[in-house]
């Protein structure tokens, strides 16, 4: 009598679930990420001369962009975007930036091609919410100290 051995299947590894994991975890980590928002927007502020301020704790900084939208810079350090370009919600937004509005300074970093009546509407907004210390953002042109 002959017997025939039963031949082994050889060992597989099911990388299936493994594949699933990894996928799961990857989208994971990219939705529970934070990004820099500050990176993302980029201006490119005025040359002017005069002299360099300090920026306080307690300063707020109100950003526009080429486009003319509006940024605030929050408490976390990340920048806020304003949801629309009109006088009322800018004063909200910098009514809830600022409990103190009389007190604190506001330094606005406009872009050099921002359109002039969003720079205009800004000084229209925040003179209405109480800001009395308002500053511009510029750089230093080139080879000045």
């Amino acid at each position: 009598m002959k017997f025939q051995r039963k031949k082994r299947p050889l060992p597989e590894i099911s990388v299936t679930s493994m594949v699933d994991v990894v996928l799961l975890l990857l989208f994971f980590f990219m939705v529970s990420s934070t990004f820099n928002q500050k990176s993302s927007i980029k201006i490119k502020l005025p040359q002017a001369n005069g002299m360099a301020i300090s920026a306080e704790d307690t300063t707020l900084t109100l950003v526009i962009d080429g486009d003319g939208d509006y940024f605030l810079d929050g408490s976390d350090g990340q920048l806020d975007e304003v949801i629309n370009k009109s006088v009322d919600t800018l004063q909200r937004a910098l009514a809830k930036h600022c409990e103190h509005p009389e007190q604190t300074p506001l330094i606005i970093q406009a872009d050099s091609k921002a359109p002039h009546q969003a720079v205009m509407t800004a000084l229209e907004a925040a003179s209405e919410v109480g800001f009395s210390h308002i500053t511009f953002a510029a750089e230093q042109p080139q080879g000045k100290p």
